[in-house]
């Protein structure tokens, strides 16, 4: 089975607890979701032009305006196909704030690694990992 991003995830462990720091978003996003910062935060994206580099993984939805908990290092479950040990990265597209498995390759996509499946349905993410890099 081919790795799916189903936009419909849970965070399942994050090292802020309760006490997590929030941030007010610029727009509309889902629990689990990639965030990064373009005038506002907002969900993460690959593609060239409309580059958004993912910062921040996302503890609770919202829509825009809302301030909503995040991290930088996640847990997050619902993904399906994945395959353990393999590097996760921001997806390209339309899927704002979705991963991938498959890294972004076209000049200019942001394609840094921000963590790796734990197994078929788990990722740890880790914004933190490594500097901003395009392909």
């Amino acid at each position: 089975m081919a790795f799916a991003d189903p936009g419909t995830r849970n965070v399942i462990a994050n090292p802020f607890g309760p006490q997590a720091p929030a941030v007010t978003l610029a727009e509309a996003c889902k629990e689990g979701d990639i965030l990064g910062y373009s005038s506002g935060w907002k969900r993460a994206l690959a593609t060239v032009g409309t580059a958004i580099q993912g910062r921040l993984v996302a503890l609770k939805g919202g829509a825009s305006g809302d301030i909503i908990p995040v991290s930088p290092h996640a847990v997050v479950r619902g993904y399906t196909g994945g395959t353990a040990g393999n590097p996760v990265y921001v997806a390209e597209g339309t899927s704002n704030g979705c991963i991938t498995e498959t890294a972004p390759s076209t000049s200019g996509d942001c394609n840094i690694i921000i963590g790796y499946m734990l197994n078929a349905t788990d990722a740890l993410i880790n914004l933190l990992i490594r500097a901003d890099a395009t392909a």
